[in-house]
């Protein structure tokens, strides 16, 4: 096959798609746009699986909607590859090594015990604090690109700090949308995808309504989930955190600290000290769910709490890419939706700003020391480019510093 012919499921067998989404969950470090940049070395250049016009236009759908961007990318190839063995196996081996990776940390915490080992754990939340003032900085440059949208991000920070219920994320996002659609112009340039590629789908629009109806579905059952904590309660958290994610993997973050330390499920330590394990290992930053799922603790045992965790934060990501899928030809070019979008990252941004802040900063940043690591993990991150693993190195080493002097 070309590389710029169609995709057909026929030519492809589900074992390749899994063979070669392991390598890519083995080896994707780095983020979601690293991410981007592994697929299309791997699948494009190396593999010749579809051509230039058909990966951006699936990547545009990606970004366009709700969910983990790179993880619904894979989702997609796999579905165009395989169909829709294809789509999960995708899932599945590049998300799998994550996941086990971080369940790996979560054994290993019991035996990690002394002052050594608290100062590790601190260096993980002061990598966390790196990674998503990278994340913040990186963003606000590419979706607050004019004064409007930077007053959006800043009014939905300021909201967000000085509000602290469970519906204010929600409630912010949903206004983001709306004040884009009445005062955003987003350019072509910004909303423009490749055209002409020929995406061929093993089903029609028929399906992708139904997929549509499904998300909404569970999105208003899991809305009455009890307040005691359970399975039910668990799925709600995540289903409700992976439906409201605009932007990126990074701004699960705070919906997820709403969900599971405000709620008491889960300690402010414990949990950035995982956000910041997730950041070392390859895959897709959703997998963090998999350390929570292990760590809040129900009546059902771990592992039926990591698969319910990990299933329903990807799940809504997934419904949306396959009901927009058939429909994105009538939706992609809507100025409407596009200012409706621009309206939301932007307030994306502000969300990702006030959880920098609140509770990254205030409870990893204690002393000079901090500061400095911190400084310099940015600085390593976001001007020289280093790999996280190096970033990862120098704050748990630094963090050490105070017991090797």
């Amino acid at each position: 096959m070309q590389a710029n012919e169609p995709l057909n499921a026929s030519q492809a067998s589900v074992a390749e798609v899994f063979k070669t989404f392991l390598i890519l969950g083995l080896t994707s470090f780095g983020g979601p746009v690293a991410h981007i940049a592994y697929f299309r070395k791997e699948l494009i250049v190396r593999r010749g699986w579809l051509g230039e016009a058909q990966f951006s236009e699936l990547l545009a759908i990606c970004q366009f909607i709700p969910g983990p961007a790179s993880s619904q990318l894979g989702f997609a190839l796999g579905l165009l590859r395989a169909g829709w063995l294809g789509a999960v196996a995708a899932f599945l081996a590049f998300t799998l090594p994550s996941v086990l990776l971080l369940l790996a940390f979560v054994y290993a915490l019991p035996v990690l015990s002394g002052p050594m080992a608290e100062l590790a754990i601190h260096g993980l939340k002061l990598l966390a604090c790196v990674v998503v003032a990278d994340a913040v900085l990186a963003m606000a440059k590419k979706l607050c690109p004019d004064l409007y949208r930077q007053g959006l991000a800043l009014l939905a920070a300021s909201t967000l700090l000085l509000l602290d219920t469970s519906w204010a994320q929600i409630v912010v996002i949903v206004a983001g949308a709306v004040a884009g659609m009445l005062f955003c112009r987003v350019t072509g340039d910004e909303v423009s995808a490749e055209s002409g590629a020929a995406i061929r789908l093993p089903y029609g629009r028929g399906l992708g309504l139904t997929l549509f109806a499904v998300f909404l579905s569970l999105l208003f059952i899991l809305a009455w989930a009890p307040s005691e904590l359970g399975l039910y309660s668990l799925a709600q958290a995540f289903y409700n955190a992976g439906a409201m994610v605009f932007g990126g993997g990074h701004v699960v973050l705070p919906l997820l600290e709403e969900s599971v330390v405000a709620s008491g499920w889960l300690t402010s330590e414990a949990f950035l000290a995982g956000y910041g394990a997730a950041q070392a290992v390859p895959g897709p930053l959703f997998s963090f769910a998999a350390y929570l799922g292990a760590m809040i603790p129900t009546a059902y045992g771990p592992w039926l709490e990591v698969l319910t965790a990990v299933f329903f934060i990807f799940l809504p990501g997934f419904l949306l890419l396959a009901a927009a899928l058939p429909l994105w030809r009538s939706i992609a070019h809507n100025p409407l939706a596009a200012n409706a979008v621009a309206g939301v990252n932007a307030v994306v941004v502000g969300v990702l700003a006030a959880a920098l802040y609140d509770p990254i900063v205030i409870s990893s940043i204690i002393t000079w020391l901090d500061v400095v690591i911190v400084a310099v993990g940015f600085a390593q991150l976001a001007l020289w480019r280093l790999s996280p693993m190096y970033v990862l190195l120098w704050c748990v080493l630094a963090s050490l510093l105070p017991v090797w002097w």
